[in-house]
């Protein structure tokens, strides 16, 4: 092998020892018809073929071909360059750097152009987003994305070094052994991928969701091979590490059909059953009414006794789930109900507690009001 070098050295040295410059006006003129060619096939041949690919039923061909469109004017210049070279008065594409190098470079531009076909956007991805009947805003596209794009770096990446006569025979059957320190020196990093797969593949979430965890709250704004973003309502980025979130119970606020708004009104204990019974009756009847409010579930009782006041339990939906309609509607229905109790004469209880007080020479027990006022005689 190091004889066979040595010779193709030797034949270039002699031939360039016997320079001309009339032997280079050849290559020159080839490589320049190539630039000119690069340029009409560009502008003109290219935007024919990709008119014609249009025409066809599928966007498979159409896709392929803008996915090359780059890689195809690299190729030009590289077929030009190495024309110009042959055509050169010693061997220069004899020698195996030079031969080895336009090869790592034809395979570079076959990557190049998988690795944009393996865009998100591909139609590839989108013939499989409408067989798992997945929505526009689905993580598992992008996540599939770019594992293939992961998986084409590192085949080009391969095939180069093969062309490059590197033993990865070798290499590849000692990534057994590397592949097992790795997963014990990484096994964060592996549970990460994991639990990425699981969040893509059961789908609890898609971007752009409102969801809420024993760890974090917010819209989802990414999901990567290790972490998920979420933008919480302080306008703050978290990244949870995605073994963390697919092991937590996660709620998607973004699914609800509707949203809830349940409180307790407490009025005095001075109310009368009258009363009571005509607030109840009034809020429930203006909750049916109204049109932002949900009419399948409403619930308005007299609920219980309790320590300073009487309490009715008012539970409904609204139509909206949009947080800012949802704080219109509750405004509007919060100050309807205070106008009815305004109407009632009911007055909303607080916090109290009433202390009485014991005479000492009769055993008696008074409230305060009166052991105040007999006080005040014994003065």
């Amino acid at each position: 092998m190091n004889s066979y070098y040595a010779r193709q050295w030797e034949r270039f040295v002699q031939s360039f020892e016997r320079f001309n410059w009339q032997d280079y006006l050849i290559p020159v003129a080839i490589f320049i018809i190539f630039l000119v060619f690069r340029k009409v096939f560009t502008k003109y041949i290219f935007k024919l073929i990709l008119r014609l690919a249009k025409k066809s039923k599928t966007d498979v061909l159409t896709n392929l071909l803008l996915s090359f469109e780059k890689p195809l004017r690299a190729f030009w210049i590289i077929l030009g360059t190495y024309l110009a070279l042959m055509a050169l008065p010693f061997p220069v594409t004899a020698v195996a750097f030079v031969d080895h190098l336009y090869r790592s470079l034809l395979i570079l531009l076959l990557g190049w152009g998988f690795f944009n076909y393996t865009a998100a956007h591909s139609t590839i991805f989108l013939t499989i987003a409408k067989w798992m009947d997945l929505d526009e805003n689905s993580m598992v596209i992008p996540f599939l994305s770019k594992m293939l794009r992961f998986i084409v770096v590192a085949l080009t990446i391969l095939i180069i070094l093969a062309e490059w006569e590197f033993k990865i025979g070798g290499f590849i059957a000692g990534l057994g052994l590397g592949g097992l320190a790795f997963a014990l020196a990484a096994q964060d990093t592996i549970g990460n991928f994991f639990g990425g797969v699981i969040i893509v593949t059961e789908k609890p979430f898609s971007k752009g969701d409102w969801i809420q965890t024993p760890t974090v709250e917010g819209v989802v704004e990414d999901i990567t091979f290790r972490s998920t973003r979420v933008r919480t309502f302080a306008d703050s980025v978290v990244t949870v590490p995605n073994s963390t979130l697919a092991s937590e119970p996660i709620t998607n606020w973004s699914q609800m059909r509707k949203r809830r708004i349940t409180f307790n009104l407490g009025l005095e204990y001075a109310t009368t059953k009258e009363q009571l019974q005509s607030v109840r009756t009034k809020i429930e009847a203006y909750l049916r009414q109204h049109d932002q409010v949900d009419q399948e579930v409403i619930m308005v009782h007299f609920s219980e006794f309790n320590s300073s006041s009487l309490d009715i339990f008012i539970y409904f939906f609204t139509n909206t789930i949009v947080w800012s309609e949802w704080y219109v509607v509750k405004e509007e229905i919060n100050l309807k109900i205070i106008e009815i109790l305004e109407e009632e004469g009911v007055s909303v209880a607080f916090p109290s507690r009433s202390v009485y007080m014991k005479r000492e020479s009769e055993g008696e027990i008074l409230p305060p009001q009166k052991a105040l006022e007999s006080k005040e005689k014994d003065q």
